[in-house]
């Protein structure tokens, strides 16, 4: 892991990375607020969840986790995680994606979805949300992080790649380029407007990596410096300062309940 990767990554799991300590707050308190109104802890799918970071630290609070990805790499790497937590035996994977949720887990099963970096990355995402919608149980909750436009309009701008900016900006998939990695990014309005067709309401709306993506390794060389920004992306995400800060995040953070 080079040093620069290191520093995002930060602590030892969601809560104390960088470039995920604001969602997972978000994320906990959603947790601990449905716990509570449903005096049990929570079905959880995490679909697209990675080696497991998401996983584990709701495992931790009690919850039960499913998760599914379709890399056999990334479920490995999930298998060693958990091998070294204390919530092995809340959490299982199994291979899959969206297309195969149906035959994974029973419709109307899970209380809270988490689709974190994978909604971009599928080939039909009206599509995707539908059957989230239909293993979500009724009242259940999506927690739904996507690569969001204008930070990459932005980013693109300051490069000095200004067609590529334009391009960002007018383009229907949000991408700047045939090289450009992202398969699609969104407007909020396009996501909201999304939820809904798919049978949501939408709660929350928050932007995130608003800063950890594009502050330098180098001013962030102390624990202390990287907890000062750990606050400042948090007070950002929240939009504390009613400035529009959140637009700017490199991702959007929406909590959606199904109807």
């Amino acid at each position: 892991m080079t040093d620069e990767r290191a520093w995002r990554r930060g602590g030892s799991g969601v809560e104390g990375n960088v470039r995920t300590a604001a969602i997972w707050s978000q994320v906990r308190e959603l947790s601990e607020s449905r716990q509570s109104e449903l005096s049990r802890p929570l079905r959880v799918l995490d679909l697209g969840g990675g080696t497991g970071g998401l996983a584990v630290a709701l495992a931790e609070q009690g919850h039960t986790v499913t998760v599914v990805d379709p890399s056999p790499d990334a479920l490995a790497s999930m298998s060693r995680r958990v091998a070294e937590s204390d919530a092995a035996d809340r959490i299982s994977a199994v291979q899959g994606d969206a297309d195969t949720l149906a035959g994974i887990v029973a419709p109307g099963s899970i209380d809270l979805l988490c689709c974190h970096g994978t909604l971009e990355y599928v080939e039909d995402p009206g599509a995707t949300l539908a059957r989230i919608a239909e293993v979500l149980a009724p009242g259940g909750h999506l927690s739904l992080v996507t690569a969001q436009r204008v930070a990459a309009v932005i980013a693109r701008a300051l490069a000095g790649r200004f067609d590529q900016a334009t391009t960002a900006l007018t383009a229907p998939d949000g991408r700047w380029g045939e090289d450009d990695p992202v398969p699609r990014r969104f407007d909020r309005a396009t996501l909201a407007e999304m939820l809904t067709r798919a049978g949501f309401t939408t709660l929350e709306t928050k932007g995130v990596r608003i800063f950890s993506d594009v502050v330098p390794s180098t001013f962030v060389d102390t624990e202390a410096d990287r907890q000062a920004l750990l606050e400042l992306e948090e007070l950002a995400s929240a939009d504390a300062g009613r400035i529009g800060l959140s637009a700017l995040g490199g991702a959007v953070h929406l909590i959606a309940r199904r109807d």
